[in-house]
């Protein structure tokens, strides 16, 4: 367990909100310092509206930033001075390379760039982390830490993954809940009560994602023909879905959309 570090929050939005509860919650922190102008619910933490307002005795040992992607360029290199001194860096903004904030901390900064999703909220959330060459094992391990607290945890080597990872979990809660209204639309056209349609849609999304999780060792393609019977209905649906018109065609153009965005906005 790597030791307790005081934390410098820059950004406490919903994802920030959501990180902040699960320290709160762990004791995961020594100290802390949030970094947001607007008011929050801050338990057991102070709490600044920006940069020149951080205690002059406060040391970070961590600096979390949990801004928009399009404010980082304002206020990062504000923190240059704490990123000089040791301070890791890590990221939860979405498409700004680690190459920007080496250009606005310095080449020896320790950073680590991720990319969660919004099911962190609730603690179910999964986080897809790169660390630079200036990050040390203990450091690494204090990012797991933190990043930990709200679901899992996956390194890569290679940060060009992090743009189709935004692609798929980034976005991908998104499609999820599309795919709940779409069942819900569909259930109303073939004459079930709108709010019966949506109950039925939402649960059967929980629950089937509820047994996936509880079956590891399955695979999505062997659950899916546990439940279709040779000549049934899910067979009838499926027939559709699968398709070459089907979902998977639409699933392949929505994800390369999303990471050529993805790319476009790292540059």
């Amino acid at each position: 367990m790597p030791p307790k570090p005081n934390v410098l929050l820059v950004g406490c939005g919903k994802m920030g909100g959501a990180l902040l509860r699960r320290w709160q919650e762990r004791g995961l922190y020594k100290d802390i310092c949030v970094v947001e102008p607007a008011p929050i619910n801050v338990l057991s933490a102070r709490q600044v509206p920006d940069f020149a307002h951080i205690p002059p005795g406060f040391k970070p040992g961590v600096i979390v930033f949990a801004v928009k992607p399009q404010v980082l360029p304002d206020v990062a290199d504000f923190y240059k001075a704490f990123a000089g001194k040791g301070a890791l860096v890590v990221s939860i903004a979405a498409g700004k390379p680690i190459g920007f904030f080496e250009k606005a901390l310095g080449k020896k900064a320790a950073i680590v760039r991720s990319m969660p999703n919004t099911p962190a909220a609730i603690g179910e959330g999964i986080t897809v982390a790169c660390a630079n060459r200036n990050v040390s094992q203990s450091q690494k391990s204090q990012a797991a830490s933190l990043l930990g607290s709200v679901g899992e945890v996956l390194w890569v080597e290679n940060e060009k993954l992090l743009n189709p990872v935004t692609a798929l979990s980034g976005s991908g809660p998104a499609y999820v809940f599309l795919l709940i209204e779409a069942l819900t639309e569909a259930g109303r056209k073939i004459g079930l009560e709108a709010k019966m349609a949506e109950k039925l849609a939402r649960q059967t999304v929980i629950g089937s994602a509820a047994l996936a999780k509880d079956s590891p060792a399955v695979s999505a393609a062997k659950l899916r023909e546990n439940v279709t019977s040779p000549g049934g209905t899910t067979a009838a649906a499926l027939e559709v879905l699968m398709s070459e018109k089907g979902i998977q065609p639409l699933f392949d153009r929505a994800l390369e959309a999303a990471t050529k965005r993805a790319d476009e906005l790292s540059k």
